[in-house]
């Protein structure tokens, strides 16, 4: 039951908007709305917990009661494929990349503009040909790393996702299946 993970082949984050189809388990394909995001880095995806508590104590130091109150999980993850259309897209905001290959080009321009709720799906090859995939059915962009332009590293976007609760307030779905070998 030990396993490690590994991307698809070409990425294995994608982007949708909200209101897209879910998928509703590890295997099945994924709708044409959702888009790769491409390579990450080798540090691959950090999944983070803060969960919000009190500690109650009574007189004499006994911990008699814990409240819970909320949790909020976030996903951090750094895009390689700088000239992607859909990279570009999640750092900058849909409405503020325009064009979609470098062959007719592609234009940016940065502001304050929000950039809204997406799905996000993060499929994986776990140990044993084991799938596994995470959905955010309402993700945010919360955090966006400094981006270095120097000739000893790659280009990457870092990005943090925030899980927001869905309609029925779910933050995340997981899925896994082994895979049929051939």
């Amino acid at each position: 039951m030990v396993t490690a993970a590994k991307p698809q082949v070409g990425g294995a984050v994608y982007r949708a908007p909200l209101g897209s189809t879910l998928p509703t388990s590890a295997a099945e394909a994924l709708a044409a709305a959702y888009q790769a995001l491409g390579y990450n880095t080798d540090e691959g995806v950090t999944r983070s917990f803060d969960q919000d508590t009190e500690v109650v104590k009574a007189w004499g130091g006994d911990v008699v009661l814990v409240l819970e109150n909320g949790k909020t999980e976030t996903f951090q993850f750094s895009m390689l494929d700088a000239h992607s259309v859909e990279a570009l897209k999640m750092v900058n905001g849909d409405a503020n990349v325009t064009g979609s290959t470098l062959a007719s080009g592609i234009s940016v321009v940065s502001n304050n503009d929000e950039k809204g709720a997406h799905i996000f799906v993060i499929d994986m090859i776990e140990s044993g040909n084991t799938l596994h995939r995470i959905v955010i059915p309402n993700g945010i962009v919360t955090e966006i790393e400094d981006i270095t332009y120097v000739d000893s590293e790659p280009i990457a976007y870092g990005v943090t996702i925030t899980a927001m609760a869905d309609a029925s307030g779910n933050t995340v779905y997981e899925y896994f299946k082994t895979a049929a070998t051939t």
